[in-house]
């Protein structure tokens, strides 16, 4: 076995993991002890990495060779790597050479290695000469990023993960962090028990598991972050809890603030968060680091994410925040900081890099002359266009209106991620030529490709990352390359040494003393290239070496002569701004782009899974990892559920001006009133049907808005204003069968296929429940339903998929009244088994037959009566419960009985026990906060 050390291809808390490897396969994944950033821990979908690597998968799931369709809607063929990268610059040129090279735009991803970045936008703006490049750092990151730059001068978090030992408060806003984070939260659970008087402040519209662990828990309005702040900052002017020392000595512009919030009373406030005002107060005070004694100033140290983001005022509720921090002094020292949580593994790398419409290498800004002539001389090009480029959203736009005429899309999944999909999917539809450079062959943006190029993947590829503390770590490969897959900086170089040839012919190697601007033979010579980028920059890594990133991840900055990186920004109180000192930025609270109304009386949000990861791509592969939430669902408060006379699992239409979705409704207290909460995972891969006017229907982002903030660019994916009706569908199916391991995503791609002939329809996977007789398996669930009930034939190909025909099937059909019923037995060495079954039409007794085949429970008792209608089972069918523990696959049942022994024991020793027993939280923690609710409710 070899063991090779990378990083995690997840979130931007950026862990380290030792990868096992026999020959061309991997076997297995392990944190690395030796790591700053996880210290040897993994959440659920990092330890379960090597499950999405398996032959098996490899073989279904991934892109193994570049393709071509010779038209829209035409299958894709098989070309040679020749054929199509010489195809791609033909066209690209075409293009470029008849409309301009604004005619072109590239659309990249925070999941692309530095070294990938890098290439990506010295092609767009060195060679091509357009700024039409952007990532989807910017439905992520990009409100962060502005707000960084705005109050203390650079795109550079100032303080690091270590701060969370050594804060007296922590100040999470916008950020469900047990979930989007969990390594960190292990970090936050550690802090509290070394010390107990930490203070943890939670700020969100919904009641998460990470608001939980909270002392105090503010469930704000949507949208209302710059009103709580500037209430907040009125409060610290009140009680003289502003530091006017460091004010006076480090920023700028606080008198035009002060006039600004001096209107922000606690009972405007208050009302307008929906809050109270002895909330507001002690979060103040909790924030300002003052004790109730008034000992000396605590640290503080606040931790955000997409909540404070993704809203058409991200840049403001950012800069408010950061005033906060200015005004207290709770800035460049340990367990202080305005400390933003990047949402993917390399977002960071991206922005140093220059990789997105606004910005160019080391941090330079397009609208910067003096920072447009370095980096084209760095490049050895003429110039490099001033004019900034379109992004992602005014991207999407313009291909729309066919100003832009060819969009490369490389490791990211618009159909699925973008807000407003119908204008996304109409820019895909519109543009004369589609490249999308993917190594997933599933996603929903595959289908809109003229041509698709396979990239390697995690645990194939060489190259650095950044995460959320500016920690540069190794990526590397511990096998080969799959399929005729190649590295994402490969295809783009390939790609434009030929597009070079044709726009460029002056500049060919041909010619005496020229260098190409793509010599680019290993991603070290790529690296050593943008470490020269960042020379005498805020980011300058001149100092670092390939060899000493091999030895252990460093921070940035580390300047030539330096032997570590800094973990902490501004300790000096000097910020890189024109005169050192950071600036209080006034902008007025603006409500939410699309308030709620009389016609759309709902606020929807969508966030995090805690096992899934983006579009699923590769998360949706393991049916292990839908355990915790195994089919999609909106949720709604308890209350607006009985007034909308809606049961757990009734269908609705969720509907916002931009589109609609069918989806179940599932009631839960994390909600507010009239608010809703819908996964934003869920994509038309997942979730799909046909709308009125007989179009597919495209998961969560059908509904979301393209208003974007003014500053950052971000769209507004926290507040949606939507209707909810019951939907009236008489006729429903589900079909479930387990399925070999070879044949599963096969087949889930071709149930696909089928979704948009039923009003609604969802395919998962599922994976064995806990205490299986049968070991670990895997299988699909398809649930669909209709006004009434389809063609015969549709029945039989799901039946035909599921391989729940042949002579071990039982049968009943009565096509009159759309009832149909399969279910098949099998004989093991000890017991009858159910390995699949279909409901059409009554889907009653789905309950008690879905426990029956995903716990393997013998069903030799129940025969022919599996296809008796209704909801009551012949034979009673004890369930073994729902999942908790992922990595032990531990139950709530088995959790609540174990708990119903140790009554009397403290929640200390409670947890200890179940660990001790159970397993459950003992591997990556990420059920932990579900864990500690179970025994405070058994308490």
């Amino acid at each position: 076995m070899t063991e090779t050390r990378s990083t995690c291809p997840y979130c931007g808390v950026g862990c380290g993991v030792i990868i096992e490897s026999r020959g061309n396969q991997i076997t297995g994944v392990r944190g690395d002890q030796d790591h700053p950033a996880n210290f040897g821990r993994l959440c659920t979908k990092g330890s379960s990495l090597h499950l999405t690597a398996t032959a098996d998968i490899t073989a279904q799931a991934r892109l193994l060779s570049p393709m071509q369709r010779s038209q829209r809607g035409a299958p894709a063929q098989r070309i040679s790597w020749d054929s199509a990268l010489d195809q791609a610059a033909s066209r690209f040129a075409g293009i470029i050479q008849q409309h301009g090279p604004d005619a072109v735009g590239f659309y990249i991803s925070g999941q692309l290695l530095t070294e990938d970045y890098y290439v990506f936008n010295k092609l767009a703006k060195g060679l091509i000469g357009s700024n039409n490049i952007d990532s989807n750092s910017r439905l992520c990151m990009s409100s962060a990023v502005a707000g960084y730059k705005q109050s203390l001068g650079m795109d550079a978090p100032p303080a690091c993960y270590d701060d969370v030992q050594h804060a007296g408060t922590l100040f999470i806003t916008g950020s469900n962090t047990a979930y989007a984070h969990p390594i960190l939260f292990r970090r936050i659970e550690d802090a509290r028990r070394a010390n107990p008087t930490l203070k943890i402040v939670v700020v969100d519209p919904r009641r998460t598991d990470t608001a939980d662990m909270a002392d105090l828990f503010l469930q704000i309005q949507p949208g209302t972050d710059v009103m709580l702040h500037h209430g907040m900052l009125h409060l610290m002017l009140w009680e003289g809890w502003l530091d006017a020392a460091y004010m006076a000595a480090h920023t700028n512009g606080f008198d035009a603030l002060k006039a600004l919030v001096r209107d922000c009373t606690p009972e405007l406030v208050a009302r307008t968060c929906g809050i109270s005002q002895a909330a507001l107060l002690e979060a103040t005070r909790l924030f300002a680091g003052i004790s109730a004694s008034g000992q000396a100033r605590t640290p503080t140290l606040s931790l955000y994410c997409q909540g404070l983001n993704q809203s058409s005022s991200g840049t403001a509720k950012n800069t408010s925040l950061i005033n906060l921090h200015l005004a207290t002094g709770q800035i460049g020292k340990a367990g202080a900081g305005p400390f933003s949580l990047t949402g993917q593994p390399n977002a960071m790398g991206g922005r140093e890099v220059g990789g997105m419409a606004n910005l160019l290498s080391g941090h330079r800004d397009l609208n910067n002359a003096d920072d447009r002539a370095e980096i084209a001389a760095l490049w050895g090009v003429p110039s490099v266009p001033g004019q900034p480029g379109k992004t992602a959203v005014e991207m999407f736009q313009a291909a729309a209106d066919g100003e832009i005429k060819a969009l490369w899309i490389a490791c990211t999944n618009p159909a699925q991620s973008m807000p407003n999909q119908t204008l996304v999917r109409r820019a895909l539809a519109r543009a004369e030529f589609v490249v999308v450079q993917e190594a997933y062959a599933s996603t929903a943006t595959c289908t809109y490709a003229d041509l698709l190029l396979p990239a390697s993947t995690w645990g194939e590829k060489e190259g650095t990352v950044t995460n959320s503390e500016r920690c540069i770590s190794r990526v590397r490969a511990a096998v080969p390359a799959a399929g005729e897959s190649r590295h994402d900086w490969h295809i783009a170089t390939d790609f434009a040494q030929r597009l070079e040839v044709l726009l460029k012919p002056q500049r060919t190697l041909t010619q005496a003393g020229l260098t190409p601007l793509f010599p680019y033979s290993t991603p070290e010579a790529i690296w050593l290239e943008h470490r020269e980028s960042t020379r005498g920059r805020d980011l300058d890594i001149t100092g670092m070496r390939y060899a000493l990133l091999e030895e252990s991840p460093q921070p940035w900055p580390m300047p030539q002569g330096q032997t570590q990186g800094r973990a902490r920004l501004y300790e000096d109180g000097i910020f890189p701004t024109a005169d050192g000192k950071a600036r209080f930025i006034s902008v007025a609270y603006q409500p939410v782009a699309e308030p709620r109304s009389a016609r759309y009386p709902f606020a929807l949000t969508t966030g995090r899974l805690r096992d899934q990861w983006h579009g699923m791509s590769r998360t949706g592969t393991l049916g292990q990892l839908f355990g915790h939430v195994s089919e999609p669902c909106v949720q709604l408060h308890p209350q607006d559920m009985v007034q909308r006379q809606l049961e757990d699992g009734d269908l609705v239409h969720l509907t916002s001006v931009r589109g609609s979705v069918l989806v179940p409704a599932q009631a839960s207290h994390e909600i507010g009133l009239n608010q809703a909460f819908m996964a934003m995972h869920w994509g038309e891969e997942f979730l799909s049907g046909q709308s009125a006017q007989g179009e597919r229907l495209a998961g969560v982002n059908a509904l979301t808005s393209g208003v974007i903030c003014p500053d950052s660019k971000q769209p507004e994916f926290k507040h949606t204003p939507v209707k909810i009706l019951k939907a009236e569908l008489p006729w429903q199916l589900l079909a479930m069968a387990w399925l070999p391991d070879s044949q599963g995503i096969a087949t889930r791609r071709a149930l696909q296929n089928l979704m948009a002939q039923f009003d609604f329809a969802t395919c998962v996977p599922f994976a064995s429940a806990a205490n299986s007789s049968q070991g670990e398996r895997s299988g699909l669930l398809f649930r669909a339903a209709r006004h009434a009930a389809p063609a015969q034939g549709l029945l039989e190909q799901i039946e035909q998929l599921l391989q729940l025909q042949g002579p071990d099937a039982l049968r009943y059909s009565d096509p009159k009244r759309g009832q149909q019923r399969v279910a098949r037995l099998v004989e093991t060495d000890t017991q009858t088994v159910l390995e699949g079954f279909m409901l059409a039409g009554d889907t009653r007794a789905q309950h008690w037959i879905t426990t029956l085949l995903k716990e393997a429970l013998p069903a030799h008792s129940y025969g022919r009566a599996l296809l008796i209608p209704g909801a009551t089972p012949p034979v009673p069918v004890v369930s073994r419960g729902q999942q908790v523990c992922a990595c032990f696959n531990v139950t709530d049942l088995a959790i609540a009985e174990h708990l119903a022994h140790n009554s009397n024991a403290a929640p200390v020793q409670r947890l200890a026990s179940l660990q001790a027993s159970l397993k459950c939280g003992t591997n990556c923690g990420s059920c932990l906060p579900q864990l500690q609710r179970m025994i405070a409710k058994h308490a």
